[in-house]
């Protein structure tokens, strides 16, 4: 999947977020990672002061990494869920 670090790319992968169980939310802090997981909760934070880029690969590696019900997803959201699963496969 062709990565691009554009805001519309970045808000396709919000959106993502949106349909699914977590919650996206962006706040200041110090995480090592660069975001933090609430996992009874499902709400996942972003350091708000990163850039589109480090926000997308924030993103990108909890997608990887975070099982997400597809149920709920639409079809242009299931279809970018697959193709990231599909990247990371093929790594």
């Amino acid at each position: 999947m062709q990565v691009r670090n554009t805001k519309s790319f970045l808000q396709k992968l919000e959106s993502l977020f949106a349909e699914s169980d977590y919650i996206l939310r962006y706040e200041k802090g110090n995480f090592k990672a660069g975001y933090c997981i609430l996992q009874d909760k499902k709400i996942v934070i972003i350091n708000k002061y990163y850039t589109t880029e480090g926000k997308i690969s924030c993103i990108l590696d909890l997608l990887n990494t975070t099982p997400i019900a597809t149920v709920n997803l639409s079809t242009a959201s299931l279809e970018i869920y697959s193709k990231i699963k599909q990247t990371k496969l093929s790594l």
